[in-house]
């Protein structure tokens, strides 16, 4: 009798004996360290018990994460290797040619597992305290740029759609990620930062960095104080999400349970907790929900970029 593919992937998630030799792989597409790696960590260490087999981190860079998505976009679809990719997945095959996948026909979407406001931030030496100021000041020529994570990253598309709402022209000053934006803002250099909540909790509370805007919607649980661009009479939005992807053609059951399982670990209070001091609030539900976040952006932010012509390269 010839064992299907299916089959053995099934098998393997529910028979300890062959737990002990073959590991799941959650890919992060970014440097160890950062947001995204720390919650793939989360999740990783708690799913392991729950399927009785190891469940490793690979991080595997590059090309602004095209280097590991395309890895498992290749990879066989039987849940050996996963996904663990933030909002930036859709976007990036719009914006880099090297990131050659497609972010919805290569993927089987398991589960979001929680999302996060992006956050405009000023330096305490601006003055600068609300977006109708920013709006004021960018008129006047008096502010003329904005700092922002990585070309290409949700911050910088977002920032755009507000340059555009506001009608202003502020330039974007790319880092390389969050920290150096922060430790310019913090120095005077920039007056102007797009950062995740989590990583400037601490500037917040000292005073030392001044909260502007959320771009969610709605206020944000993590930061209720803080106002929204719609509140402001911008109508644009954005929210930061991570989930789990597998490769295309992951059966169906097999994504049942590990969604059933993620949704049981999204739940637990300890990682509720954790997630919530890097600024993230969790998600859970079934795969169709991954899919209208991680295909309503792919949609949504094609088109900005057409209509902005940003391109990285």
């Amino acid at each position: 009798m010839t064992l299907s593919r299916r089959t053995l992937a099934l098998a393997a998630l529910a028979a300890p004996a062959l737990a002990q030799t073959r590991p799941v792989t959650v890919v992060v597409a970014y440097p160890a360290g950062g947001d995204t790696d720390a919650l793939a960590r989360i999740f990783a260490e708690r799913l392991s018990p729950r399927i009785n087999r190891p469940v490793v981190i690979e991080n595997r860079s590059g090309a602004s994460g095209g280097v590991g998505s395309i890895h498992v976009a290749r990879a066989t679809p039987d849940g050996d290797t996963l996904l663990f990719a933030p909002s930036t997945f859709p976007i990036v095959p719009h914006v880099l040619r090297a990131a050659n996948y497609h972010p919805v026909n290569d993927f089987t979407p398991i589960i979001m597992t929680g999302t996060s406001p992006l956050l405009l931030v000023a330096s305490q030496q601006s003055g600068l305290k609300t977006l109708a100021e920013i709006q004021a000041a960018g008129r006047a020529g008096q502010l003329n740029d904005y700092g922002s994570p990585g070309s290409g990253s949700p911050m910088h598309l977002f920032a755009e759609m507000f340059n555009r709402a506001a009608g202003i022209r502020l330039a974007e000053v790319a880092y390389r990620g969050v920290a150096p934006v922060i430790n310019d803002l913090l120095a005077g250099v920039i007056k102007l930062g797009w950062v995740t909540p989590g990583a400037v909790f601490q500037h917040l509370r000292a005073g030392t960095m001044v909260p502007v805007a959320v771009s969610e919607r709605v206020r944000s649980p993590i930061l209720p104080d803080v106002p929204t661009f719609v509140e402001a009479g911008f109508d644009i939005d954005i929210s930061a999400w991570w989930g789990f992807f597998g490769p295309a053609g992951v059966p169906g059951p097999l994504v049942a349970t590990l969604n059933r399982h993620l949704n049981e670990i999204i739940r637990l209070p300890e990682v509720e907790s954790r997630t919530a001091a890097l600024g993230v609030v969790t998600g859970g539900g079934d795969p169709a929900r991954l899919t209208q976040f991680n295909g309503g952006d792919y949609e949504k932010f094609g088109r900005v970029v057409r209509e902005l012509s940003i391109r990285v390269e």
